[in-house]
């Protein structure tokens, strides 16, 4: 086995070099992976572009990626349920499987209605599932947010990884190596879908109330578009899905490939907004192009917004095209302190969650993309250029941060492949 590895490594902002860093003896918990596939994610970029994210400082040279796939070349002696030659899709969070939201919580007693849940310290309901996402010890790669926990977790755009055979899950034979990359952001997709009660939604309107489930979601990015296409497999294609966007094209595109049903185009503010009343005023009348649209039928106030951008009028909008009783799922991550109306999410009691990354959804997006369903849009349309290699990863996050490509195609998921 080799004991050298070559890997794409950031020392500053916009400075990757090609290294050969030693690979360390695999433990007896671990499998070696040869990366095949790698997508590039917005919080990649970041790291790239500006040698942090947010807030998130680097403190070292860094490998990035983390949307990978790959197949196994060597299994560590406590391995039994995978081997050599298995195709696998990474993830690559590890948490510290020993804290209240890392261990699932036993169902309680049942009653007459089945089985009942109760808070456990206010954190979960008995009998959920973990939540190991939001631990606290978390280690992610190609992530610096675990400082002062050193050294980084390093990312997947080097020849091979070690990870441990517990995060890794096997791809079926229908599910090629870029599939088994974007079943990270996926995930997270699905993650949000999940804490929506999107399924259940569906069941209760198209049931008792007759209607369909009517969902926006604000940015016709990558996860964006992914949350509009679980929302239409959730619900058999039934759900009414609006997209946001400030790029028309972006929206179009959606509509075009069966992501989404409706698209407003966010119209850019004429003058630069100062006043909180202005902004407001703004973010209203965007909110009232999404009620507005619908050809036989407005859309009016949805059910469920899915907020994508992280900019602060988007979710200020979210808030008032949302219905009363509706959730708003928190998914961008842009300027940390947003100034949002409120009194207008209380009075209507809409649920404002939050969405970091993703729990327990790797098997189930796996099953997913080998289903073959007819409700789900073609995810592999979102892949729109590709790399191949170590030496071309610059040019390939070069690309990332572009809107167009030099031939006026969409910039949506870029894929370096090894």
């Amino acid at each position: 086995m080799a004991t050298n590895v070559k890997a794409s490594v950031l020392h500053g902002a916009r400075d990757l070099r090609v290294e050969s860093r030693p690979l360390p003896p695999l433990s007896p918990t671990d499998v070696l992976i040869s990366i095949k596939s790698t997508g590039l994610c917005g919080s990649d970029l970041h790291y790239y572009t500006h040698f942090r994210n947010g807030d998130i400082q680097v403190h070292e040279p860094l490998t990035l990626g983390h949307e990978s796939s790959g197949i196994i070349t060597a299994i560590g002696s406590s391995v039994t349920d995978l081997k050599v030659g298995d195709r696998i899709a990474l993830e690559v969070g590890q948490p510290c499987e020993k804290c209240e939201l890392c261990r699932p919580l036993p169902s309680s007693p049942s009653t007459s209605h089945g089985t009942a849940k109760t808070r456990d310290h206010g954190v979960r309901m008995m009998g959920e599932e973990s939540r190991y996402n939001i631990c606290r010890s978390m280690r992610f790669r190609s992530s610096a947010k675990g400082w002062p926990q050193f050294p980084h977790s390093q990312g997947t755009l080097q020849e091979v990884v070690a990870h441990p055979a517990k995060w890794c899950h096997k791809l079926p034979d229908n599910v090629d190596y870029t599939m088994g990359a974007l079943a990270e952001p996926l995930s997270v997709a699905w993650h949000a879908a999940g804490r929506a009660g999107i399924s259940s939604l569906y069941s209760v309107l198209s049931g008792t109330a007759g209607r369909r489930l009517n969902v926006l979601v604000f940015g016709a990015g990558a996860v964006g578009l992914l949350c509009a296409a679980v929302c239409k497999s959730l619900t058999k294609g039934e759900a009414r899905v609006v997209i946001a966007d400030i790029q028309e094209d972006r929206v179009k595109f959606a509509v075009e490939n069966g992501f989404a049903d409706e698209a407003v185009v966010v119209p850019l503010s004429e003058k630069r907004l100062e006043k909180i009343e202005e902004k407001l005023e703004y973010a209203r009348s965007v909110a009232d192009r999404v009620k507005g649209v619908g050809k036989d039928e407005k859309v009016g106030e949805v059910d469920v917004t899915f907020e994508c951008t992280g900019v602060e009028s988007c979710l200020q909008s979210s808030i008032y095209a949302t219905t009363p009783g509706g959730k708003i799922m928190i998914i961008g991550m842009g300027n940390p302190i947003q100034t949002l109306p409120i009194s207008a999410a209380s009075l209507k009691e809409v649920d404002l969650l939050g969405v970091f990354r993703y729990a327990n959804a790797y098997p189930k997006v796996i099953e997913l993309l080998a289903s073959g369903d007819p409700h789900l849009p073609d995810l592999s349309k979102l892949v729109t250029q590709r790399y191949s290699g170590l030496e071309s990863i610059p040019r390939a996050f070069d690309m990332a941060a572009k809107v167009k490509d030099d031939e006026g195609n969409l910039v949506l998921k870029v894929m370096v492949d090894m």
